[in-house]
């Protein structure tokens, strides 16, 4: 392959930079950002979030692996993210491919191109990226002169409706992965730059929690339910089962600062990662367990590293649920006492309802600016059960009240509609509870009080208790906003909701199978990207693509599965049983609600694997022997 030189990339991206809104999104050249020696790196990673610049670089999944790879002193990592339709105009126009930020060298000229994909939404984007690149977009149509195409993030837990596009799928947690590809790749590039691409995909496909979708096979029943899934070759696990680490390795602390305003600019901090609570319609509170947690003085230190490297003013303290995070009311106090004298904002995400304390509130009364989040997700406490996120009416207003008294004057209430055996009764009580906590907040502090309610729509997600029950319709889902928007008049109380539109596109991929691919990549061709944009949404060309390549929507999402149905991810492992899984399904049926596994093990099986897994690989990837040391190279 012949490929443009960054100096030519310069040269025409001159030309066009002045033409697009942000043109800061495509320079790079950040403060932070690490450039290594191209010529003397013997592995090139490209690491991409496809969306735009604005939210790829808060991306903490790209931080990590970023940091991890330009440590190796044998390899470099470099950023690309997706291009606004305007500068993608302007690059076909000009010829100018997705390059990558750091050296602006071609995508396609590296080793190895890593794609983030937390949520479904994104995949006519990395389509479009593939495209934009000059790669094929089909992983069938590449050469051993292409780059290793890999995906990981919480969508890859169900690779199937990317399958014909993808190389590769990183299950799980990508920390020591990563560097196991890596040695993959290198030990089958020539001495020329080629890479023997049968040889890795088949190496690969050995590696613990990584799939190659085209050394398996697929059979189908007569009604389009999966009949087998096999592997082709001998000596591939039939079974991928997800890569964990056994501690979280230091976190990244460098943190690249953008060039323009971005969703996030903040230090993002990973507390804890998994969650015990069990809620059922919560996939990433499966497929991260089990639960490991850094300690106080690791988060201190590493948030004190941060603030120094980059100026932030604000931290994310991250965790599925802070407040359980076991030592939260030390850890806010000591960032608080730390850096009182900076003003720093502090988040919390994810506070749960019965575990936030008076304590807590206490140490975060003086950063009350952007109000108080609190997710019930449902307001009937029949259906609390039923979602296994139970907390009484009473529970949830007397931490209103506290959080109300304590100065804040808006409480943000998240709520989900379209839960499992859910009626529009159960959609009234949210409105009734909303009521309910302005009545709280007007007693407190008057006219001053909000509350801003969001309301999403459910969608079943794989390897979770509700991966067998059907989503609702596009007419269920606006009858029950309709019923919301009609009652919620109050000028106090803000809603906002999600659009049928998206609840559906969402659906049709989370359980989709290898037939969907076709249907994406039609899709793509008649213009669609940018699904999670709701003003570049195209719906009625995602129905068109399923009416012309033959498939039917409802099949994936207006269906009750069967208890033994095979599933697309079948032969993808989270190491949760799906024995549990459906005991959990049936407990929510009964309205039965399970404690927080923390309290009792429920035996679902994460901790025999990962103990298992543990004992198979006792390294850790910050012991990588081509790392000799944590700090980054040179860093413009």
């Amino acid at each position: 392959m012949t490929f443009l030189t960054p100096h030519q990339i310069d040269h025409r991206l001159n030309k066009v930079l002045l033409k697009v809104t942000k043109p800061g999104r495509y320079v790079g050249g950040e403060y932070n950002s690490v450039v290594k020696d191209w010529e003397n790196a013997q592995l090139r990673t490209a690491l991409v979030f496809p969306d735009i610049y604005d939210i790829g670089i808060s991306n903490v999944g790209l931080k990590i692996l970023y940091d991890i790879v330009n440590n190796r002193e044998d390899a470099l990592a470099e950023r690309c993210y997706s291009v606004w339709r305007d500068m993608e105009d302007q690059m076909r126009e000009h010829s100018i491919p997705q390059y990558s930020l750091e050296s602006h060298h071609p995508a396609a000229q590296f080793d190895l191109i890593g794609f983030s994909l937390p949520y479904e939404t994104l995949y006519t984007n990395a389509i479009n990226f593939l495209d934009l690149a000059g790669l094929p977009v089909f992983s069938s149509g590449r050469t051993n002169e292409h780059p290793i195409v890999i995906v990981g993030g919480h969508s890859a837990l169900n690779p199937e409706p990317m399958h014909a596009f993808i190389d590769a799928f990183v299950i799980g947690e990508g920390e020591e992965v990563i560097c196991d590809i890596l040695d993959v790749i290198k030990k089958h590039k020539n001495t020329d730059g080629h890479r023997d691409r049968n040889a890795i995909l088949h190496d690969l496909a050995r590696v613990q929690g990584v799939y190659v979708p085209s050394l398996f096979e697929i059979e189908y029943h007569s009604d389009n339910t999966i009949k087998s899934i096999r592997a082709t070759q001998p000596g591939i696990p039939e079974t991928i089962i997800k890569r964990m680490v056994a501690k979280l390795p230091p976190p990244p602390t460098k943190f690249i600062v953008p060039n323009i305003e971005a969703v996030h600019n903040r230090v993002s901090i990973e507390i804890m990662r998994g969650c015990t609570r069990g809620c059922r319609f919560c996939h990433a509170g499966i497929i991260n367990r089990p639960v490991r947690e850094r300690s106080v003085q690791e988060v201190v230190n590493a948030v004190s590293e941060a603030i120094d490297s980059t100026g932030f003013e604000e931290v994310a303290l991250l965790s599925l649920s802070s407040s359980d995070y076991s030592n939260i009311l030390e850890l806010v106090k000591a960032v608080s006492e730390k850096f009182g004298e900076k003003h720093l904002g502090i988040s919390l995400p994810s506070l749960r309802i019965d575990t936030v304390s008076v304590d807590l509130m206490d140490q975060l009364r003086d950063r009350r600016g952007t109000g108080f989040t609190l997710a019930p997700e449902a307001a009937s406490e029949r259906m609390r059960k039923t979602i296994n996120k139970y907390i009484t009416d009473d529970q949830l207003l007397e931490t209103v009240r506290e959080i109300y008294r304590r100065g804040w004057t808006t409480v943000k209430l998240y709520f989900m509609i379209g839960h499992p055996s859910e009626t529009l009764e159960d959609v009234q009580a949210i409105a009734d509870l909303c009521k309910r906590v302005l009545t709280e907040g007007r007693a407190i502090m008057g006219g001053r009080a909000r509350v801003n309610a969001g309301v999403s729509t459910f969608v079943p997600k794989p390897h979770t208790p509700f991966q067998w029950v059907s989503c609702d319709s596009m007419e269920q889902i606006k009858e029950k906003q309709d019923l919301l928007k009609r009652v919620l008049k109050d000028r106090n109380i803000k809603l906002s909701w999600t659009a049928p539109e998206d609840t559906m596109i969402e659906a049709w991929l989370s359980r989709g199978d290898r037939n969907l691919s076709k249907v994406i990549y039609t899709a793509w061709k008649n213009g669609v990207k940018f699904d999670a944009w709701q003003e570049e949404r195209k719906f009625s060309t995602w129905v068109a693509a399923f009416e012309t390549e033959g498939v039917d929507p409802a099949f994936y999402t207006h269906r009750l599965r069967p208890v033994d149905e095979i599933f697309p991810w079948e032969h993808i492992s989270t190491a949760v049983t799906k024995k549990f899984l459906f005991q959990d399904y049936s407990m929510s049926l009964k309205e039965q609600i399970r404690d927080d596994c923390r309290n009792q093990c429920y035996a679902c099986g994460i901790l025999p694997t990962f103990i298992e897994e543990r004992r198979a690989n006792p390294g850790t990837y910050w012991k990588c022997p081509h790392v000799k040391e944590r700090s980054l190279p040179v860093a413009l």
